[in-house]
């Protein structure tokens, strides 16, 4: 099993940068990867960004690209989404996820399927 905790978030106006955290325990050396996704109301859950475990190949959703970042912090079993140059449309409900499965070298993580274990989700709310 593996537990995550996710932190950050909030109500913040377009340009402003924002940093979600998401704290992984349990039996965490089973990880291949890390994902964000994000689910707008009415909408369904997307891919924003994933990372592998090992060797920190990130992959993002071209809507975020250039703006969003992935980060790990090994020591901390922390992943970490920094978010800058904040739009009204990445208002979303956004949730970490953890992938226990290991997939061939170019696969991006972009898919919901591939994870077993989700975060709590955290608001993100861009007024205009």
């Amino acid at each position: 099993q593996v537990q995550l905790a996710q932190s950050g978030g909030g109500l913040v106006q377009a340009g402003s940068s924002l940093r979600l955290s998401c704290a992984a325990s349990g039996r965490t050396f089973s990880r291949s990867a890390m994902g964000w996704f994000r689910q707008a109301p009415g909408k369904e859950r997307e891919f924003v960004a994933s990372i592998r475990w090992s060797g920190g190949n990130t992959y993002y959703a071209d809507s975020v690209k250039g703006r969003f970042t992935i980060s790990r912090d090994n020591a901390r079993n922390t992943v970490y989404l920094q978010m800058n140059s904040l739009k009204p449309e990445d208002t979303a409900a956004y949730f970490c996820a953890a992938s226990i499965t290991a997939y061939s070298s170019s696969y991006s993580y972009s898919s919901e399927w591939a994870y077993t274990y989700w975060g709590q989700g955290t608001q993100v709310t861009v007024s205009s």
